[in-house]
């Protein structure tokens, strides 16, 4: 049975990015928050906004904004820009999916947020240790019948052992199981009209940079999955180069480059931005070789490739490890 979301009907009324020739996926592509981009002279969220049409708001995760806040964060977008709102921790980590009142209090505050951001998405997270047995199944069932949602869809990223009790839970109340596309064993559990993927990629501690082919991948999979409409957020360290080279292959068929340099230039331009002397082989393969670089105009690859090859020794300086990079054809 494949769930319809009411997603669709509120995001037929916003303006998406075009649809693919390959298939009739509309996408929401963006990152999880918007300040990590620095425009200098512009605030973070406007320059973000110039550049994507959907962003996931990680702040009322961790905190409650005044309303006032949020009424300023939805006058400096363009109207048609999305807004997903993360749900506060309270509910989904310390307070738990329950039918009491400091849960509907924390749910009612969530829910102000999406009608000022006119968010049509609420973004659920539940830790490793969430586990649904009898107690917290029948806890979410009667939490989720006693809520109003309105229009506004559910999204629900649940971290623990996917069970058919989870399955069933989202069947029944309408929510869209929210994955990671890309990590090769997650997918959906239910098929559903809409994709909502949190992209952290398959580094550490969110530290990854996405490859032309990774890209590309995650792509091909939201086109199996023959959904109406698809919520792409990127996370990690290189989150909005991610999202900007995934919008522009959707858009243009054609990968961004990752630096403005090929070859050993590119490679010298990302280890000057934070690698650190002296150091060793090991430790510059564990620090920098996630970083993506140019090895032509046409040709990503992770710099870990050029790395492996040095010579077992200690660097001083970038000068002295570029010097003992190879780069081939």
């Amino acid at each position: 049975m494949k769930v319809k979301s009411k997603l669709t009907t509120k995001l037929n009324s916003l303006r998406s990015l075009k649809h693919d020739e390959r298939s009739l996926t509309e996408y929401l592509i963006g990152t999880g928050g918007w300040s990590y981009l620095n425009v200098p002279g512009k605030p973070a969220l406007k320059a973000y906004s110039e550049h994507f049409n959907f962003v996931e708001v990680n702040y009322t995760f961790y905190k409650y904004p005044s309303a006032r806040m949020v009424e300023r964060w939805r006058q400096t977008v363009p109207e048609d820009f999305t807004f997903t709102v993360r749900c506060h921790r309270d509910l989904t980590h310390n307070i738990g999916l329950r039918p009491v009142e400091q849960a509907y209090l924390s749910f009612t505050q969530m829910m102000g947020f999406c009608r000022i951001l006119n968010s049509p998405i609420l973004h659920l997270l539940t830790p490793e240790r969430y586990v649904l047995d009898d107690t917290r199944i029948k806890e979410a069932r009667d939490f989720f019948s006693s809520i109003d949602l309105g229009d506004t869809q559910l999204a629900w990223e649940f971290r623990g052992s996917f069970t058919p009790r989870l399955n069933n839970l989202l069947q029944d109340f309408g929510i869209v199981h929210s994955v990671d596309l890309s990590r090769k064993s997650t997918r959906p559990i239910q098929e559903t009209d809409f994709v909502y993927t949190r992209l952290f990629g398959r580094g550490k501690h969110n530290i990854y940079q996405f490859s032309d082919e990774e890209l590309k991948a995650i792509d091909e999979t939201i086109t199996k999955l023959k959904a109406k409409k698809a919520v792409v957020a990127f996370h990690g360290q290189r989150m909005n180069t991610d999202a900007l080279r995934f919008k522009h292959f959707r858009e243009e068929g054609i990968y961004l480059p990752v630096t403005a340099y090929t070859g050993i230039d590119s490679a010298k331009s990302v280890l000057q931005e934070d690698a650190r002397f002296p150091t060793t082989k090991k430790e510059l393969i564990e620090h920098q070789g996630w970083k993506m670089i140019d090895l032509r105009a046409d040709k990503r690859i992770r710099l870990s490739e050029l790395l492996s090859e040095l010579p077992d020794k200690t660097f001083h300086s970038v000068e002295d490890v570029v010097s003992g990079l190879k780069v081939s054809s």
